[in-house]
């Protein structure tokens, strides 16, 4: 089993439902992601993604979208990135999500990605800009490696892609909640629970849930539907306003732990 596999079935047996935490990899830098990373985990996040810095973005709303801009600006690569997470792997045992593009993934070279991903102790990556249909080539070099490749499932993906998207998912089936891009929203979608029974009737792999769930009451919400919520928006927010302060982790690593609290059995 894989890494992600063994945490969701181990939660699973504990009644308990998953918090994936997110940040951008090198906001305000790769040092300070490091130490965020490390303290998510100690505050109860069961999966970390970290953001790949890209220059066009297009699922990420305005606050993730000025940390990728910061991220670059500081020198943030993929290389530099998966060097990052080489480093951190000792000292985190939770899997590590890769959220990227297709772009960099291509111009690094899909064997090369995979391999080196998986090497550096990368468990999954989710590839916004992919659908399925498209992955062929990626999820050959990604299965043989040990990398997991997640996809999204939208609000509007038909019956048929539905089941398309749950057969080629693996480690977890990303529920995207609302049309449209990342970023804080104040409701829940009225219609999120009927897409997770869709998802239901044709597959028993986790499903998590991100796109907008930003507070501790959301957070509860999604884990009385789904095995899982992912939070971004706010984990970066908080980033981007306390950046530079000696308080930056213990901030971030507090509201992790309110955010998990609710997904506890």
């Amino acid at each position: 089993m894989s890494r992600l596999e063994t945490t969701f079935a181990r939660l699973r047996a504990r009644g308990e439902r998953a918090l994936v935490a997110y940040v951008t990899a090198g906001d305000p830098s790769l040092a300070d992601t490091r130490r965020l990373v490390i303290e998510a985990e100690r505050r109860g996040a069961d999966v970390i993604e970290l953001g790949v810095p890209f220059s066009d973005p297009i699922a990420e709303g305005p606050v993730i979208q000025r940390a990728m801009n910061r991220a670059l600006a500081a020198g943030a690569t993929v290389a530099r990135v998966l060097e990052t997470v080489a480093t951190m792997r000792a000292e985190v045992s939770v899997p590590l999500v890769l959220l990227t593009y297709y772009n960099p993934v291509l111009a690094f070279g899909l064997k090369a990605f995979a391999r080196t991903a998986a090497e550096a102790g990368v468990d999954g990556a989710i590839v916004a800009d992919l659908p399925p249909e498209e992955a062929g080539q990626l999820a050959a070099e990604a299965e043989p490696a040990g990398l997991d490749l997640i996809h999204l499932v939208a609000p509007t993906s038909t019956p048929s892609r539905v089941r398309l998207i749950a057969r080629r998912s693996r480690g977890f089936i990303y529920v995207v909640s609302v049309t449209g891009v990342t970023g804080e929203r104040q409701e829940i979608p009225a219609g999120l629970a009927a897409q997770i029974r869709t998802l239901r009737l044709v597959t028993t792999k986790p499903v998590c849930v991100g796109f907008g769930i930003s507070t501790p009451a959301q957070v509860a919400a999604i884990g009385r539907l789904a095995d899982g919520a992912i939070v971004g928006s706010a984990i970066v927010r908080m980033i981007e306003e306390r950046a530079g302060s000696r308080t930056l982790v213990e901030d971030v690593g507090n509201f992790i732990a309110e955010l998990k609290a609710g997904l506890k059995a």
